[in-house]
């Protein structure tokens, strides 16, 4: 060891009171996008108690049942068979999802909601001139209203459903693909002799 580096070494460990080396744990972490520690259950209790209180929206449906049209409309199950689960009518399911502000494709495919928005024509007139029942423009004006308030919103309590149920659900299936793909490369190459 030369006089400098002698030096530097007593400079160090007076810095340091008197310790010969200096390291730092390390922590093994996975990933470096943060999550968040709530269960997907207590994150989507979350998004409809917020989404109660700031639409004080009125329906026959408890906190879990709204949970569970939630989850319905993410493994792409009908109004009726989210009723029926239930035990309960398919208009307040309907009712409910809209509530949500979980529209589908399939909830204004006969009409262009853009061009109903804003009329003020009644029910009647608009169901002669799209030839459909009032019935179904009442639906409609309510499917575009959903939007509307969606849209209000930033689309925010849509991304966080999408967030907590779509991702859970590719996350699911990315996990099994994995599975299945880690099982095929370890049996890759094996050859079994079985007699009967």
């Amino acid at each position: 060891m030369n006089e400098k580096t002698e030096e530097l070494r007593d400079i160090f460990t007076d810095v340091t009171d008197g310790e010969e080396t200096v390291t730092e744990s390390q922590e093994n972490t996975r990933g470096s996008i943060e999550r968040d520690e709530r269960s997907d259950a207590d994150r989507l209790e979350s998004v409809v108690q917020q989404m109660r209180e700031r639409y004080a929206f009125e329906t026959p449906l408890s906190d879990e049942e709204l949970l569970a049209v939630a989850r319905g409309f993410y493994d792409d199950r009908s109004d009726e068979e989210i009723a029926d689960e239930l035990e309960v009518d398919s208009d307040a399911v309907f009712e409910a999802r809209m509530a949500l502000h979980l529209v589908g494709e399939a909830d204004a495919d006969e009409v262009d909601l853009a061009a109903i928005r804003d009329r003020e024509e009644d029910d009647a007139t608009l169901a002669a001139e799209y030839d459909v029942s009032e019935a179904q423009i009442r639906r409609y004006r309510r499917v575009a209203a959903a939007e509307d308030q969606s849209r209000a919103a930033n689309d925010r309590y849509r991304d966080e459903f999408d967030s907590i149920l779509a991702d859970a659900d590719l996350s699911e299936r990315m996990t099994s693909d994995l599975r299945e793909d880690g099982l095929e490369d370890a049996t890759e190459g094996m050859e079994t002799e079985v007699d009967f």
